[in-house]
């Protein structure tokens, strides 16, 4: 299960938490421009635009979760199981392998409404990276600071969708969700008034015992407080939309990493069939105009950041930085001492 926003602020952002029972493997990875990314159906891209992102490095390949490339394109991969549908090959159509949709889109296209006319005539195929690596069943948020899109592969066919909402988690298929959020219109940010009955303030029923807030936050009481999919798209939506921040990056990048601790998963809260638990293994903001990921880890809240064009971005080797695991103490009044001995 995860989560992915964009946000605005004076910058745009886009960024998911990951949330699993186990590691995948994940480290940052930086690929330049010449690195040759071989695909099972296309020819070799051996020139391309440099990106950045999470993803499982196996035989020298970046299985990306989630990238942006130099010209600020993103995308994400978000587990969506039993909806998932990848095809054959079919002649006449682009095949692309699920693992390959994230570095053929990002080293070709320039904006999100490129890469949705890059998909138009995609067939995303089912091959697996290596037999002990099948396909995860995935759908996928598409975002640049002008457009935003849901792509889902279904046994119907490739289906895109336009996504004003910039919010996306896992199943159902998205048009569920753009139903579902209607639901909870009645919410507010605000201290709420009395629309229960009118009536009985007239009748006498006010002051400490009448129908006022008893506390801050109550314009919000039915805003799912589970960790479903589609409870954490509505609170996702919810935190983005109303949300208000500082205006220097560093306000908005933490911002950002607040409106996904809303939708974290605590270790413990989410036990699967197996008897393992779900936690949010990472969370992510990129700032694409940048060209920076910003991450950090369950077991460390520090948040690291690793930059795109300090990369030589016109190699043709991966760079690949190891995720921080251990959580980091700024001590301020000499507290390690504790750990010395």
């Amino acid at each position: 299960m995860c989560t992915c926003i964009t946000f605005r602020a004076n910058e745009f952002y886009f960024g998911r938490n990951l949330d699993l029972d186990v590691s995948f493997g994940e480290k940052v990875a930086v690929t330049p421009r010449n690195y040759p990314f071989h695909f099972r159906y296309l020819p070799d891209l051996s020139e391309h635009y440099a990106m950045i992102g999470m993803a499982n490095v196996t035989k020298n390949y970046p299985l990306y979760a989630e990238a942006a490339n130099e010209k600020g394109v993103c995308i994400a991969g978000l587990n969506f199981p039993g909806n998932a549908c990848y095809q054959d090959f079919k002649h006449g159509k682009i095949n692309i392998a699920s693992y390959e949709l994230i570095p053929w889109l990002l080293g070709k296209s320039e904006s999100a409404d490129e890469a949705v006319q890059m998909l138009r005539e995609v067939n995303i195929t089912g091959d697996a990276f290596t037999e002990q690596m099948p396909p995860a069943p995935l759908h996928w948020m598409l975002a640049d600071q002008a457009s935003c899109y849901v792509v889902e592969a279904v046994e119907e066919g490739v289906k895109i969708y336009p996504n004003p909402i910039g919010v996306l988690t896992n199943n159902p298929p998205f048009p569920f969700h753009l139903d579902y959020i209607r639901n909870f219109l009645h919410l507010s940010p605000e201290t709420p008034e009395n629309h229960f009955a009118k009536r009985l303030e007239s009748a006498g029923f006010q002051g400490k015992w009448g129908l006022t807030p008893y506390g801050e936050g109550m314009g919000a009481i039915g805003l799912p407080g589970d960790v479903s999919p589609a409870s954490r798209f509505v609170r996702a939506c919810f935190l983005k939309w109303n949300s208000v921040c500082g205006e220097d990056a560093e306000a908005e990048i933490s911002q950002f990493f607040h409106i996904l601790d809303g939708v974290s998963m605590v270790r413990g809260s989410v036990q699967t069939e197996e008897g393992k638990y779900e936690t949010t293994i990472y969370t992510c903001c990129i700032r694409p105009r940048e060209g920076i990921y910003y991450y950090k880890t369950y077991d460390d809240s520090q948040i690291c950041g690793v930059d795109l064009f300090q990369e030589d971005i016109n190699g043709r080797t991966l760079s690949v930085y190891e995720v921080k695991r251990r959580q980091q103490v700024i001590w301020q009044n000499g507290g390690n001492k504790r750990n010395e001995g």
